[in-house]
């Protein structure tokens, strides 16, 4: 079965496929892991984390904060539900591909086995089944640092305070990182899915999906007023 699937592919297809993960891999390394001159607004955000912590410390009451922790549990809690149900979806057309041996023939794409419809989608599945992983992580990390936060004394001047305070920033930088992840596998599964027309046009979709992840972090508006506002505290 495996060389049936082997001898369908083609060199494009296996170009297009490595294409794409070492797409995913490179603009997470590298958005992850940006020049010091040029953070990228993951970096950016992670400081605005930090400092929130402190404020938070010497916050009376931390009601805000709470809120704004809820919220981002529930992000990580929608995209995760989100991210199942496409699984859900997608496993139920691998059994039965046949609405898309419909299309191709409407497309004339090309002959296809059922067999490889479905190699195809479990390459679109690899990466929803990486989101959901990265969400449900992300969600617990939240949970920490909420209780992270709420161990921290009400007083300022208490010497578990600012290490506890710290402590908490430190957790819920990794759950935001946990939560990128997610949301950049997802939007590599998107772009998965053009190779069910063809390998050209997931190279087309990986090289489109890479340059808006990487210019949404690094030439955006949003990522500009964000090293003004950290220039202007400095």
């Amino acid at each position: 079965m495996a060389n049936l699937v082997l001898s369908s592919l083609t060199f494009l297809d296996f170009f297009a496929v490595a294409l794409t993960v070492l797409a995913w891999i490179g603009v997470g390394w590298i958005i992850e892991n940006p020049p010091a001159s040029h953070p990228s607004v993951t970096k950016l955000v992670a400081e605005y984390r930090r400092d929130w912590m402190i404020v938070f410390m010497n916050r009376t009451p931390r009601i805000f904060d709470a809120q704004i922790l809820n919220g981002l549990r529930q992000g990580t809690s929608f995209f995760g539900s989100t991210s199942i149900l496409a699984i859900g979806g997608l496993l139920a057309l691998i059994g039965n591909p046949s609405p898309l041996q419909s299309v191709n023939e409407a497309l004339e794409l090309g002959p296809a086995s059922t067999l490889l419809w479905q190699t195809k989608l479990s390459f679109v599945g690899f990466f929803l089944v990486m989101a959901f992983l990265k969400f449900v992580w992300a969600n617990r990390l939240f949970g920490y640092c909420s209780i992270i936060m709420a161990s921290v004394p009400n007083d300022p001047e208490h010497p578990r305070a600012v290490p506890r305070a710290k402590m908490a920033g430190e957790i819920n930088i990794r759950a935001a990182m946990n939560f990128n992840r997610g949301l950049r596998a997802m939007y590599f599964a998107l772009a998965g899915l053009a190779w069910l027309v063809h390998p050209w046009a997931l190279v087309v979709t990986c090289t489109l999906t890479a340059l808006t992840l990487l210019l949404r972090d690094f030439r955006s508006l949003s990522r500009e007023l964000m090293q003004e506002r950290a220039a202007e505290t400095l």
